[in-house]
């Protein structure tokens, strides 16, 4: 079974994340640096990192093994991830490939350059209940598939 890796400062669905782990037995670490993370849950491990740039990215990054499963919002985490035969999902269902990160991290960094130049304010659509049913379907099927 995959190990669950979570990039938790911000992530909208630790509590499905944990109920996920609770049903599949999975081992989960909630990384953060802003704050812990507690589930009630045996599977579920909350890591504290530094408040250093990316520690939490990094963490994530330096234990993945492939075939383990990483929740982040973070692109460049998730190229590191792919990199390293491991999955990558984001909160909102949207799973990372490698056929697609390029293209990803390409649309990151011109939208970067449009927030910057003012030619965007940059919004994030608020998160549903819809996202996380989705989401909850996406993590399901991955991990039944990893489970083979």
């Amino acid at each position: 079974m995959p190990i669950l890796y979570v990039d938790a400062d911000a992530c909208p669905v630790k509590q499905e994340i944990s109920r996920v782990a609770e049903r599949f037995s999975l081992t989960v670490y909630m990384v953060s640096n802003s704050g812990t993370y507690t589930a009630g849950h045996a599977h579920v491990h909350s890591i504290m990192v530094s408040d250093g740039f990316d520690a939490a990215d990094h963490w994530i990054a330096e234990k993945v093994q492939p075939g383990d499963i990483v929740i982040t919002s973070d692109i460049p985490l998730a190229a590191r991830v792919l990199e390293k035969q491991a999955h990558a999902l984001a909160p909102t269902d949207r799973a990372f490939t490698k056929e697609s990160i390029g293209a990803t991290l390409a649309m990151r960094e011109f939208n970067a350059y449009l927030r910057e130049s003012g030619e965007s304010k940059g919004y994030n659509a608020p998160f549903t209940k819809q996202d996380r049913s989705n989401f909850l379907q996406a993590l399901d099927q991955l991990i039944r598939k990893q489970d083979g």
